[in-house]
């Protein structure tokens, strides 16, 4: 690509685009490095029974999370499924597992090693299975935001509401300075816990998230939000412009849900009559305004459950899910379909594959601890105290 198209697509080379994926160590990223062992071959016929073993042997010791979105290969080891805090409140409530195997991404196993005890001992099977989404606002980035806020006189009127999907140094950051996480599930409470403490939101990290909470539940104009670019001089916008806002949307996306689009709504609209869409909120507006029906994951598949015989599903999210849905729910007469014609895999997501799995389970039950995410006690100190207020939230 060259600088002239560079500059089209409004794309500024950074040092985190310059590491690829899984070569370079930056541990306050969600890029890891290269696995340390030797992984088993994925053809390796034993796979399964070997995950098994190493699994019964470390008995109690062991604790599996899976995250929705993983393959379905992991997904037969994990002793609870979820979303990501359902996954780390699930880890501190099982105190007595020395290691909790965290078969998610970065920013997943941080927020479990935050909420766990310190006994407990938090494992990414690879390092390098992070988030793209996560990636996009660094702790550097924002403390520049919040300067240009503050010179713009607006700081002390913001609160800064942070995506789940965030490093632990962005919760961190969020609890320092008054604010409270959120997930896909109760953004809307949290928005108007925000608005009671100050006028104004910075939400973190993805617009979308935060523009659909603020114009579809909270009934705010699109005109109300205005989205910061780090990349660009005071994130591109003017001291008035952000005197103006209510929204000061951090520019964040999920490579995944970002990828569907109208077209994708009416080709399956056409393709499928009668057929309901459901998206999830980290969609484009316009997506979402389209749909039939928007919620998180958790509201996916509860939405799916109650559904009737013989009814018709489009899902917006991630392919594993939805595939795994269309397998259980064929046999009730329900047809779940994904929503776009093109495969969507989230690519760092399925990096967790059974052999790194295996790998984990058979050095930890060796008595070796692998690929441990551990958050220093200030920036452990300050995110916790950003999800005890996401807790505390009526």
């Amino acid at each position: 690509m060259t600088t002239a198209q560079t500059q089209e697509l409004d794309v500024q080379p950074t040092p985190l685009a310059l590491l690829l994926l899984g070569r370079e160590a930056d541990p306050r990223s969600e890029r890891g490095v290269e696995c340390p062992g030797d992984l088993p071959s994925p053809s390796d016929p034993d796979l399964v029974a070997r995950a098994r073993a190493a699994k019964e042997k470390l008995g109690d010791k062991v604790f599996v999370l899976g995250h929705h979105y993983q393959r379905d290969e992991v997904i037969q080891f994990a002793d609870v499924t979820g979303d990501s805090f359902k996954l780390a409140r699930d880890a501190a409530a099982r105190p007595e597992a020395e290691y909790i195997v965290f078969c998610g991404v970065h920013f997943m196993a941080e927020s479990a090693d935050i909420l766990t005890s310190d006994d407990q001992k938090v494992v990414l099977p690879d390092l390098a299975a992070g988030c793209s989404m996560a990636d996009m606002a660094t702790a550097e980035q924002v403390a520049e935001c919040w300067d240009v806020l503050t010179e713009a006189g607006v700081a002390e009127q913001v609160v800064p509401v942070s995506y789940m999907n965030s490093s632990a140094d962005i919760k961190a950051f969020t609890g320092k300075h008054g604010g409270t996480i959120c997930t896909s599930s109760n953004a809307e409470r949290a928005l108007n816990w925000a608005f009671e403490q100050g006028e104004k939101v910075l939400f973190l990290p993805d617009q979308h998230l935060g523009r659909n909470t603020a114009v579809r539940d909270l009934g705010m104009s699109l005109e109300d939000c205005v989205v910061y670019n780090p990349h660009r001089p005071n994130g591109g916008l003017s001291a008035e412009e952000l005197r103006a806002a209510k929204m000061i949307l951090w520019r964040g996306h999920c490579s995944v849900h970002g990828r569907f689009s109208l077209d994708s709504v009416a080709d399956v609209r056409e393709r499928i009559p009668g057929v309901n869409v459901l998206v999830h909120p980290e969609c484009k507006h316009e997506v979402v305004a389209a749909a039939d029906q928007v919620g998180s994951t958790e509201y996916i598949i509860k939405a799916l459950e109650a559904a009737p015989a013989g009814s018709k599903w489009a899902i917006g999210t991630e392919l594993n899910l939805v595939r795994r849905l269309a397998n259980r729910f064929a046999a009730e007469d329900k047809e779940v379909v994904f929503l776009d014609k093109t495969v969507c895999f989230c690519s760092t997501m399925n990096r967790i594959d059974l052999p790194h799995l295996v790998w984990t389970l058979e050095s930890l039950a060796e008595g070796t601890l692998v690929n441990r995410i551990e958050v220093d006690r200030e920036t452990e100190a300050f995110a916790k105290l950003a999800l005890v207020r996401m807790l505390a939230l009526p």
